[in-house]
């Protein structure tokens, strides 16, 4: 199964509401990873740019989307980005890979 590295920002209602009754939300949505059929490897409360750092497994690109989308149209979180990551070994392929192939920038 594939990784993924979301990233996100609570409102502020969503931090009101937390702050008013903590929950620890990650219990309350891992069943919406499970029924696209992903997991939640680890998530962590940051601070800066994200609120929410959570490396999750998901099927394929289609899944991950869904599920980016479900959480946006939910309204507590925004500014979602959600990125494919790749192991040591597949970067190192993709390195392999790269010094075979022949390319020429525009300017050449």
């Amino acid at each position: 199964m594939a990784k993924y590295l979301l990233r996100g920002s609570y409102t502020s209602e969503a931090w009101a509401a937390q702050v008013k009754d903590p929950k620890n939300r990650i219990e309350i949505v891992r069943p919406v990873f499970e029924q696209l059929g992903g997991s939640i490897e680890s998530a962590y409360f940051s601070f800066g740019d994200d609120d929410l750092v959570i490396i999750m497994e998901m099927p394929d690109n289609v899944s991950a989307a869904a599920l980016s989308i479900a959480v946006s149209a939910g309204g507590a979180v925004q500014n979602i980005k959600t990125a494919p990551l790749m192991s040591m070994d597949e970067g190192l392929e993709a390195i392999v890979k790269a010094g075979s192939v022949v390319y020429r920038p525009p300017s050449s």
